[in-house]
């Protein structure tokens, strides 16, 4: 072979990477969005809860993957019933296809996380997607909706207006979003338990504490690691060990059953815990696309990388996977 037809043959190649690379990287909603530009709980679904389409994107974007085919669409959807309404709901589909819209169905249950999301979501959109919103007026309305959430006995938000206490992941994710050292102390104050070492999910006295549900409860004490909140005692790795033995057995078994919780996959794959990775798609994966499954475990698979089509001799087994 010439040098000519080699160095043919080595840029067809590079160009054809290339373009594997940047399609690996484009984020794919096909089932989880319409013509409108809502993004639903589920493949296919008649809900759209705002905090998940937010999370999922949020998500998606900071690993890395390119939310733009969905990033415009998604925001004026928003916007436009934010404005009308005055504040974030859950939407349902009303109508019958293809001749269906969205209408208002329920209050939004997480105001301050929704609001947080909603605002950390306009400012990273890029400037030529800012430039067709009116964004100063969206953003100054969610901030300020935000700071009326804000408790200052105790420097934490509250859930709603009308939900007048507040929960640790909520806070958490609202500290993701706009970190504050005073939040960060805040949290950390009225949440973590020093003597059982774990963390209060609530500041609600009904809520038993410490409880055995794995949501609220067991999956409370790994959100600080999928944010990157500072722990007391600094290990995150003993941190994620300790919750991996305790809980791991019954997060893999939630598939099927109950939401597989992809957030702890992430959690695990940027803790290097391959085996736990591979264990969640064995056992999530085959319910892809179900009821069970949100637009956010969607973005998760996405961003995994992917699990081999034949698995080698260490991959796990369904023996270790329990």
């Amino acid at each position: 072979m010439s040098r000519s037809a080699v160095a043919r043959w080595l840029g067809m190649l590079c160009c054809g990477l290339t373009s594997l690379l940047t399609q690996a990287q484009v984020l794919d909603l096909r089932g989880y969005t319409d013509a409108t530009g809502a993004i639903t709980v589920q493949y296919q679904g008649d809900t759209v809860d705002p905090y998940f389409a937010l999370q999922a994107l949020g998500v998606a974007q900071s690993h890395g993957l390119d939310i733009s085919p969905y990033a415009l669409a998604w925001a004026r959807w928003l916007a436009q019933r934010y404005q009308e309404a005055g504040h974030i709901g859950r939407y349902c589909q009303s109508g019958v296809k293809p001749l269906t819209t969205w209408r208002w169905c329920k209050p939004p249950d997480a105001d301050d996380s929704s609001l947080a999301l909603w605002l950390h979501f306009l400012h990273r959109l890029p400037s030529s997607v800012r430039d067709q919103l009116p964004i100063d007026t969206l953003q100054a309305r969610a901030a300020q909706d935000l700071r009326q959430l804000n408790n200052p006995a105790t420097g934490l938000y509250h859930v709603s207006p009308h939900i007048r206490h507040s929960l640790f992941m909520d806070n958490l994710e609202v500290w993701s979003a706009w970190p504050s050292p005073s939040l960060a102390r805040a949290i950390q104050r009225t949440f973590w338990d020093p003597a059982l070492q774990l963390y209060r999910v609530s500041t609600q006295a009904s809520h038993p504490h410490p409880d055995t549900h794995f949501y609220p409860d067991a999956t409370a004490q790994i959100y600080p690691l999928l944010w990157d909140f500072p722990l007391p005692s600094g290990n995150v790795q003993a941190h994620y060990t300790r919750w991996m033995k305790q809980h791991r057995a019954r997060w893999l078994a939630q598939s099927g059953h109950e939401f597989p919780w992809g957030l702890v996959a992430l959690v695990a794959w940027r803790q290097g815990d391959m085996p736990s990775v591979r264990c969640w798609q064995q056992r999530a994966l085959p319910h892809r696309h179900s009821a069970l499954w949100t637009v956010t475990d969607e973005v998760i698979a996405q961003i995994l990388p992917r699990p081999p089509l034949t698995p080698p001799m260490n991959s796990p087994s369904q023996e270790n996977c329990t």
